[in-house]
């Protein structure tokens, strides 16, 4: 790919669009196998470029949770492969009916899904998001343009040029997954303004890019937003409950979107859970930031300001806040909480259906973990992204986000009078 400007992919995609909206449902499958294939086969070829961008993101001293999200290894790049598998085994969207009627002329109506066109993405440090984002892409018959950042930029490099071969391969054209990865800004600048090329742009990353790329496009965008999880332990939440689903939504991936962030304890519970769940925490490694009752019942707690109720910490760092009843713990939320996903331990049926029905997040959980706020756990295979927005899209994104819809007219000469 020696193009001169980041526009001639564009059109390029554009072009390629209409012959990924052409392909039939086995074409798709017969391209995300090639694709699949290709991963495996070439998986020490994708390993160690990936050597190489952890080992600049080290001396750029980046971070554990984003060199965490960085990593590829074999097992990684198996699941790769598998996720493109997942996502070729599901129903092909394009061409559902999902609605119609026939008009008193005897018109006969339907609205089909079809594909979008173009889908955009930009996104930081997350070369799963390349493979993830063109297969969800291409199964929904769009063509791809990838804007995958700098510090991933010899794994993507890698992985584009695989996959690009493997279309290829399977009897599609090459053009239909693009990156703008080397032209570094202006490629990012030509995704978030390429109207009339890109028919709907997802930012996945930072706060900061997905503020950037929604304040600055003029092409639609779908915001997937930070995720400040909580998780609210109810007076009646059984300790193994509390204790495991905390731990897991905590420990078990502390650098992605669906890790929580911030436990609310009731305060009629806060003597029995917070002894116990903080513990557990903090043999785990989590330092906990707590209020003046959790730093009473705890040792080695970091005293809680403002700030921790608004952090997004991706680390092994927890806030835990006491709070008196379930409207204080809705309000909590309410102030705080960037609406990506919230949970509820409690044995009180009625606590549950409040907390479901009042909490406004694009996922709302009762007594289980945070982390299955996924694409894959939900059952979409491989994920574009977890939509905080409440148009089109809302919550884990897949194959059915990425398309549109339209209309299909059927008469027999009707005119209107």
């Amino acid at each position: 790919m020696t193009d001169q400007t980041p526009q001639v992919r564009l059109e390029r995609a554009k072009d390629a669009s209409r012959a990924t909206a052409a392909l039939t449902s086995d074409d798709k499958v017969r391209v995300l196998e090639a694709i699949a294939v290709a991963l495996v086969r070439d998986a020490a070829r994708i390993i160690e470029a990936n050597g190489r961008d952890i080992a600049r993101g080290r001396e750029d001293g980046i971070g554990d949770s984003l060199i965490d999200r960085l990593r590829l290894d074999e097992k990684r790049v198996a699941a790769l492969a598998s996720a493109v598998r997942e996502v070729a085994a599901l129903p092909d969207p394009v061409g559902r009916v999902i609605g119609g009627h026939r008009m008193p002329n005897g018109v006969s109506l339907e609205q089909v899904r079809v594909p979008f066109g173009v889908v955009g993405a930009i996104y930081e440090a997350r070369p799963n998001v390349t493979v993830d984002i063109a297969a969800l892409a291409l199964r929904s018959g769009n063509a791809v343009v990838l804007r995958g950042g700098s510090a991933a930029r010899d794994s993507n490099t890698v992985l584009v040029e695989i996959m690009r071969g493997a279309v290829e391969s399977a009897g599609l054209t090459a053009e239909a997954i693009q990156t703008v990865d080397d032209f570094g800004r202006d490629g990012a600048k030509a995704l978030m303004h390429g109207r009339g090329f890109i028919d709907v742009l997802v930012p996945r990353g930072s706060a900061g890019l997905i503020e950037t790329v929604v304040t600055e496009s003029t092409v639609p965008v779908i915001e997937t937003g930070a995720g400040n999880v909580h998780i609210f332990l109810d007076e009646t939440a059984p300790d193994n409950w509390a204790r495991d689903i905390v731990v897991n939504a905590k420990v078990q991936r502390p650098s992605v979107c669906n890790a929580v962030e911030t436990v609310l304890v009731h305060r009629q519970a806060a003597p029995r859970l917070i002894p116990l769940v903080a513990s557990a925490l903090q043999s785990e490694g989590v330092a906990i930031h707590g209020d003046d009752m959790v730093a009473g019942l705890m040792s080695n707690v970091i005293p809680a300001t403002e700030e921790d109720w608004e952090t997004e910490y991706l680390s092994l760092d927890i806030a835990i806040k006491v709070v008196d009843t379930l409207d204080e713990a809705l309000d909590h939320i309410r102030r705080y909480s960037t609406g990506h996903t919230e949970s509820i331990v409690t044995t009180d049926a009625r606590s549950v259906e409040r907390f479901l029905a009042e909490v406004d997040s694009a996922v709302v959980m009762a007594n289980t973990s945070t982390r299955f706020t996924d694409g894959g756990e939900f059952g979409f295979g491989a994920e574009v992204g977890i939509s905080t927005q409440k148009l089109h899209a809302r919550g884990p994104m897949g194959l059915a986000e990425l398309t549109s819809t339209k209309w299909l007219a059927r008469g027999s000469g009707q005119i209107r009078g």
